[in-house]
């Protein structure tokens, strides 16, 4: 049977519930979110002579949640206006409304009772077929559905979303006793396909995955600290974007999920898993414990492992309990690691450290190996759906078996032997067939090691996505494999083959930045489409698309004064965007996380953007003192007269660009970047699944391709407005140099910019040409490169270690 989801029920309108509501309505669901009835009346509604029975009051948790999560920073919904597709209720007039939902979601407190009350109102309304998901992080599902009817029961299942909705992928799918398959089979894939995420089914086991394992690696940090004698700094440095994960690390995860939440499931599992061979590790430590007496949750309190006074950032020692100035980390077993880019690559290095840093790596490795292998078949019968979980969930970049693997199973066995460990018996069978690793890579699809059939299979759900990493995929003696479908390279860039005569152009430089090798590349890319392939797609899967043009390499041209290389690096730019531009096959743009100053004028130039949902996307060049040199001014001004309506709005329209730009405006979601102009609405799409991103773009390249894809005429028809312009432009400048709102020389940028987008001084609106703006444009750029205030500011954001952004 086919099931669409149009219509979902939200019931519990707290943080997590008012999330998920969020998060349906960013996809295009209508959305009823639901709450309980105010007992009392508060001092507000006391005061207007309201009473219990007056609707705003009936409705204001609900309303008071909702309000407040979409003011929360970073924000639950890819746009305000979606917001409009969520109507609130309470669960005393509103419940029988849900007989019009598909989907029932409960996320109420973690109280057993309380939800078997509330499942048993939805079962009298809901219509049959209906699903109905509980949200619980942690209370067994076979529980929940106890007396429910037998269609309620059929169609139950828990789904653990992660907090924030919007932003973390894992999707946890835990069946019930009477769960149909269907119905897990559906969510799986809605998770996926319609949510964005990374579905995993998990068994209703404490915790389920992600928590078990995420829950077990800080815990056991937690007994390692005082062991080893780190300092909690230590163990950030060591436990942060040196390995892949995320910046706050573990201690300032901690602060900011808030301790409390993080004992509540310790303390679950410690009761509720009582033969987990690693039990003791869940019962709390002494510090933890006075932690919570003092209330030192984090962030909600205002202090945890961490504490703010004034500017400065305190941190705690764990063997006092007192606050200290924050004490520098440094290692040498991380020197070491400086010079390899990727983390995977790290991992071999980092067990090998003869300081603290390498103890603690081979400690904590070790303990975290033996314990994923111990929980199979316990909590998931497929491990690879733990590194999935620990991904998608907790924001690492390689799951504890993928990082067992670039150790080396066999090394990693022996170090786990080392530190008193002992992997689950089904590795040491699996080494013993001959199985060297856990996953492998064939035919361009990712394979792992299956316990029950104890040979390699393919990972299930790849056919949607077409994955980077196992395209250019290298054997152990680090020659090309067979299936790696390289077409050209160099030392910043990659094109591959990705089929049905597509090609893809990958960044690998730092950071994504665009300089002479990525534009080398783009040319290269788009000749090898046009002489042998029928499209092109510029896309690649690290943390961000592009953070913009080498600023490194723009500010020594500008100190040396090497003017004329400078131009003719900007003409080089500003000439390869034009390439994609009017290049005969289609060119297709795979925008995704930050995609700044030239990571969006490049992207603006393609065919078509298919951008991902979190694509924070703008052109940030003033920022450095500079106007868009690489075609944006000149492309805001194209686009800004592409939409002039009528004369009487036609500097409205310009001002709404320039401002864009003047701005340096960046678009928190890929939706808010067609507010901007940068997005173009039906041209343009959006794909929820990052995942999917690469296999959404080879579509559109191939649509447009056998659609007869033509090499666009170069246009010579944009309405510039002259002085007329101009001189509201520069008034306005004037103004707000008067108000001491920008500074003289941020004037100057914007009246460079002015001049571009208005045309220059033109005594009367005239139609140009592409090459007209881009002569502006590049002008002046190099006007602004010559400034000391420019350079000062380019200099500040190159040593202060901040992105190089455009």
């Amino acid at each position: 049977m086919k099931r669409t989801i149009k219509k979902v029920a939200v019931v519990g309108s707290g943080i997590m519930g008012s999330g998920i509501a969020c998060h349906f309505a960013n996809i295009g669901v209508e959305v009823l979110l639901l709450d309980i009835v105010p007992r009392e009346l508060n001092d507000a509604e006391q005061k207007k002579g309201l009473t219990l029975e007056n609707k705003a009051v009936r409705n204001r948790i609900v309303n008071d949640s909702l309000t407040a999560a979409l003011k929360s920073k970073p924000s639950p919904i890819y746009h305000q206006k979606f917001a409009d597709r969520i109507t609130t209720g309470n669960l005393t007039d509103d419940i029988a409304k849900i007989k019009d939902c598909d989907w029932v979601i409960e996320v109420v407190v973690e109280r057993l009772d309380i939800k078997k009350s509330v499942f048993e109102q939805i079962d009298t309304h809901r219509k049959p077929g209906t699903l109905v998901t509980s949200n619980t992080s942690g209370i067994p599902i076979q529980f929940m559905s106890e007396g429910r009817s037998e269609d309620f029961q059929k169609h139950f299942c828990g789904t653990h979303f992660f907090n924030p909705a919007r932003y973390l992928k894992l999707f946890e799918i835990i069946p019930g006793p009477q769960t149909s398959s269907d119905v897990l089979d559906f969510l799986n894939n809605y998770g996926e396909q319609f949510l964005g995420k990374t579905s995993v089914v998990a068994k209703d086991t404490p915790a389920f995955i992600g928590n078990r394992i995420g829950i077990f690696g800080i815990m056991s940090l937690f007994h390692q600290v005082k062991e080893l004698g780190l300092t909690i700094e230590e163990v950030d440095k060591l436990t942060g974007p040196v390995i892949g994960r995320p910046k706050s690390a573990t201690f300032r995860t901690v602060d900011v999920v808030g301790l409390d939440t993080l004992v509540h499931v310790a303390n679950g599992i410690y009761e509720n898993c009582p033969n987990d061979e690693a039990h003791e590790l869940f019962k709390l430590p002494e510090f933890i414990n006075k932690m919570m007496e003092n209330k030192w949750l984090g962030s909600k309190t205002k202090q945890g492992f961490y504490k703010k006074e004034g500017k400065d950032i305190l941190s705690l020692d764990l063997d006092t309990l007192e606050y200290r100035a924050n004490k520098k980390a440094s290692f040498a077993t991380l020197e070491m690691t400086k010079t390899i880019e990727k983390p995977i690559d790290r991992f071999k290095v980092l067990v090998k450290g003869k300081d603290k840093a390498g103890d603690f790596y081979r400690k904590n490795f070790s303990a975290m190996f033996a314990y994923v292998s111990n929980r199979v078949p316990e909590i998931t019968d497929d491990f690879y759906k733990i590194d999935d979980a620990m991904k998608a969930g907790f924001g690492w970049e390689n799951g504890p078996f993928e990082i067992w693997d670039a150790i080396g199973v066999q090394k990693g066995i022996e170090m786990m032997q080392a530190e008193g460990y002992t992997p689950a018996s089904w590795v040491t069978d699996m080494v013993a067939s001959g199985n060297t690793s856990f996953y492998t890579v064939k035919e361009g699809a990712t394979q792992y090691y299956n316990t029950a059939s104890k040979s390699q299979v393919k990972v299930p759900g790849q056919d949607a996505f077409i994955i980077l990493n196992n395209i250019r995929d290298t054997s152990q003696n680090g020659e090309l494999a067979k299936q790696s479908k390289k077409v050209w390279g160099n030392a910043d860039c990659t094109v591959h083959n990705i089929g049905d005569g597509i090609l893809n152009l990958e960044f690998h430089s730092k950071m994504n930045s665009i300089g002479g090798g990525v534009l080398q590349g783009i040319n290269k890319a788009i000749d090898l489409a046009e002489k042998e392939y029928n499209g092109l797609v510029i896309g690649n899967q690290g943390a961000n698309f592009s953070v913009g043009a080498n600023i490194g390499m723009i500010f020594m041209m500008a100190v040396e004064q090497e003017y004329d290389e400078l131009n003719m690096a900007i003409k080089m730019f500003q000439d390869t965007m034009m390439r994609a531009r009017y290049s005969s096959i289609p060119v297709i743009a795979a925008p995704h996380g930050m995609t700044l100053g030239g990571g969006c004028e490049l992207s603006m130039h393609a065919d078509k953007i298919v951008a991902a949902a979190e694509t924070y996307i703008g052109l940030v060049e003033f920022g450095v003192g500079v106007i868009p040199g690489g075609g944006g001014s000149k492309e805001m001004a194209l686009r800004a007269a592409d939409t002039f309506r009528k004369n009487d709005v036609e500097l409205n329209v310009l001002q709404e660009y320039f401002l864009t730009v003047g701005m340096a405006k960046v678009a928190t979601s890929a939706y808010e970047a067609y507010d901007l102009g940068i997005l173009q609405k039906g041209k343009d799409v959006v794909v929820v699944n990052k995942d999917r991103q690469i296999a959404e773009a080879k579509k559109h390249a191939l649509l447009m391709a056998e659609a007869g894809y033509t090499q666009p005429v170069r246009r010579k028809d944009i309405k510039v407005l002259g002085k007329q312009a101009l001189g509201m432009f520069l008034v306005g400048t004037d103004q707000m140099v008067a108000g001491q709102y920008i500074s003289e020389h941020d004037q100057k940028i914007a009246n460079k910019l002015a001049y571009v987008m208005a045309g220059g001084d033109l005594s009367e609106p005239t139609l140009v040409t592409e090459q007209y703006l881009l002569d502006l444009e590049r002008e002046a750029f190099l006007s602004l490169c010559t400034e000391r205030k420019t350079l000062e500011r380019i200099q500040f954001m190159l040593t202060k270690g901040k992105p190089l952004r455009n």
